[in-house]
């Protein structure tokens, strides 16, 4: 098949709304964004939810653990299924029939029906692989990093703008006359049909790359940049084992974001005394760091790529990830609320640049099979998320089981407040191991080698570029 010369950007020109990779950036970033928004959208709301389905502790944890669960797989398919059909095509279909289980979520009215609509909920988790495979098409090595980690960064924001968005929209339901305690179904309502009408955004305005959609290439006879025929099948991917040392290190960063997404509300109510809304205030500004700190570290494994090559990045993510398993092992035994708002603040910085310097790697490993190495990738993430959330589950349950059993003779307020400080203390030491196995795996990152015939090549594609665009052969 005849090679084809693809455009792309070589600066993020975020102003330059006439060039194709540009507005695709914008519109991936905002569909990520609405897709972190509808699955973490329900947080906010659980101890509605928790009233009026009567769930337990344990069934609650029970709904965290299977909304990461039903990403993992769909990460897995959803990078393969980028390659084959481009990530215009996925997308579109990703947020209409995701938007399907988030309406849904709010008409449950039993536990098992709220479990299958979290599971279901968790697929559009697969939106992040798919924004690395679309901005890993139309950004050049140069910056493809940057573009990486910003796009995913703001796309992550959505997973903490909700503690404040979901709360408004509920305020703004009740104002239309919505009963106070049927708010939060009609919000739920509501952000699945904006995803679903995101899903046509998709559609009509973005392209699978620079020089157009793969049907659009395939009917000029020109060759797909990635997936078809000539690409790396995933089966062969699978066997590069750097893929799966990024998978265990994107499980390592990214997998416990979305677990202290998950838990870090309770926790500092139990741990500091907050009340509910500073608690979710916290959150927010913890996830309000992804307008810049993804971006950082993206910006940082390109300046280090430029230095000293392919290897320089996978140092600079290696020293990273070693800090945020000490930031958060050091968090986790606070026991002043300054101390403690500081070291989350300083977690936070590097957990969210460590995200971004895995995605300044993965490009790199394997350029015919971006979609099905990002899928891997991508699913370690949720991979760890859920591993972290069983972790912490039986921790937390078994030592609030045991507080209550023991308290209960005082008296109910006694025993909920034994309860809620046993929470605490099992969520802490669990953030103390947890961080120590972080530690482990920024280590284990040095093992990652790239052939002097890689890094050949990266230091001609650096040398190639130009100001603006450059010409690269697929």
């Amino acid at each position: 098949m005849q090679k084809q010369a693809t455009l792309k950007a070589t600066r993020l020109n975020l102003g330059d709304f006439s060039s194709v990779p540009i507005r695709t950036f914008w519109i991936t970033s905002f569909a990520f964004f609405i897709c972190f928004f509808a699955w973490f959208g329900i947080i906010p709301f659980m101890p509605d939810v928790v009233r009026d389905l009567a769930l337990t502790p344990e069934q609650k944890w029970n709904s965290v653990v299977l909304a990461v669960a039903g990403t993992v797989f769909s990460r897995l398919l959803i990078g393969k299924l980028c390659d084959k059909y481009g990530p215009r095509l996925c997308y579109t279909w990703l947020l209409i029939l995701g938007s399907i289980p988030v309406v849904l979520s709010g008409l449950v009215t039993t536990p098992m029906q709220f479990y299958i609509c979290r599971l279901l909920t968790g697929f559009i988790g697969a939106s992040f692989v798919i924004t690395q495979v679309h901005t890993s098409l139309m950004f050049a090595p140069n910056v493809v990093g940057t573009a990486n980690a910003t796009s995913a960064g703001w796309g992550n924001l959505g997973g903490g703008a909700n503690r404040l968005g979901m709360p408004l929209l509920a305020a703004l339901v009740i104002a239309f006359g919505i009963a106070e305690a049927d708010a939060w179904r009609y919000s739920m309502g509501i952000i699945g049909i904006v995803c679903f009408l995101t899903g046509l955004l998709y559609y009509f305005f973005t392209k699978d790359t620079p020089a157009g959609n793969y049907a659009e290439l395939v009917a000029r006879g020109e060759k797909i940049p990635k997936g078809k025929k000539d690409s790396v099948g995933f089966l062969k991917a699978a066997k590069d084992y750097r893929v799966w040392v990024l998978f265990m290190v994107y499980a390592a960063c990214f997998g416990i974001e979305l677990t202290v997404y998950g838990t870090m509300d309770d926790y500092l109510q139990n741990t500091f005394g907050l009340n509910r809304i500073t608690a979710g205030n916290l959150v927010l500004s913890f996830a309000l760091m992804n307008i810049f700190a993804r971006t950082l570290g993206g910006y940082f494994g390109d300046k280090f790529g430029k230095t000293s090559g392919l290897k320089g990045r996978v140092w600079f993510l290696a020293a990273i990830i070693v800090a945020e398993g000490l930031m958060l092992g050091l968090f986790s035994i606070a026991t002043t609320l300054v101390l403690g708002i500081f070291l989350l603040i300083l977690f936070s910085l590097t957990v969210q640049m460590a995200e971004g310097a895995t995605f300044s790697v993965v490009p790199f490993i394997n350029k015919k099979a971006i979609g099905s190495i990002s899928g891997i990738v991508g699913a370690g993430g949720n991979f760890g998320a859920f591993l972290a959330a069983i972790f912490l589950k039986y921790k937390s349950a078994e030592a609030e089981k045991l507080a209550f059993q023991a308290n209960e003779l005082l008296g109910e307020e006694a025993a909920r407040a034994a309860q809620a400080a046993a929470a605490g203390a099992a969520v802490s030491s669990g953030y103390l191991i947890i961080g120590l196995m972080i530690v482990i795996s920024g280590i284990a990152t040095l093992i990652i080698r790239f052939s002097l015939e890689d890094e050949k090549i990266a230091k001609q594609e650096m040398e190639q570029l130009t100001p603006e665009l450059v010409r690269i052969e697929e």
